[in-house]
């Protein structure tokens, strides 16, 4: 396993980390009594658009994929189309996901609704990034040693510390402290994005301090 990629993760990793900083800071220079907190949903767009922009970008810029293959444009078009289709699948099956899971069915649909892009861009929209729209590809990835790559490795960690995150920042809502930060959904998304953000560090150091027992077979 070459170092020089481990380096170009745990870069392309710490740049999605600092992105999600700045749509904390940031806004707040141009927009008046912006805070993550008070400005909730506004945060939740920036933070989504900011993350799947960049993690795009980054995909373009570093090709991740193993075999990269040439196809014409229509292919690209229609390979394009099918992962917009996936994403808005992804958001309404967390949608229904988290309804499921205790959220209000008929209130709160927006912030419902907005917490489950949030998850997808930190989610499905990686292994879009990387696998492409090729359901096999993401149950071989997310079975057991199914992953091929360092950046594979990477999506498996990441995306299960997202879902955690959001799981864990569940717990706080029903407690009587009544705080801003337990309105619904701010502890998910927040609880989310801290898991996404510990998973992009703890992804790249894992793979590190394992790098001789980690072997990964071609496809």
């Amino acid at each position: 396993m070459k170092e020089a990629e481990i380096r170009r993760l745990l870069a392309a990793n710490l740049l999605c980390v600092f992105s999600i900083i700045l749509t904390a800071v940031l806004p707040a220079f141009f927009w008046d009594r912006f805070t993550v907190l008070g400005t909730h949903l506004t945060w939740l767009c920036i933070c989504s658009v900011c993350v799947s922009t960049l993690n795009i970008v980054l995909h373009l810029v570093l090709k991740p994929n193993l075999t990269p293959k040439r196809s014409s444009f229509a292919h690209k078009i229609s390979r394009f189309l099918k992962c917009c289709i996936y994403f808005f699948m992804s958001c309404i099956l967390f949608h229904a996901i988290i309804v499921l899971y205790g959220a209000p069915l008929l209130e709160s649909v927006t912030e419902t609704f907005l917490f489950a892009v949030l998850l997808s861009t930190f989610t499905t929209l990686q292994c879009l990034c990387i696998l492409g729209p090729n359901i096999q590809a993401w149950i071989r990835v997310f079975s057991k040693n199914g992953a091929m790559s360092i950046w594979e490795t990477s999506l498996q960690i990441t995306t299960m510390c997202s879902i955690l995150g959001a799981w864990f920042g569940a717990f706080p809502i029903p407690l009587d402290w009544d705080r801003p930060w337990q309105v619904w959904p701010i502890s998910c998304s927040l609880g989310a994005t801290f898991g996404y953000m510990a998973g992009l560090i703890i992804a790249p150091l894992w793979i590190h301090w394992n790098r001789k027992q980690l072997t990964y077979k071609s496809r």
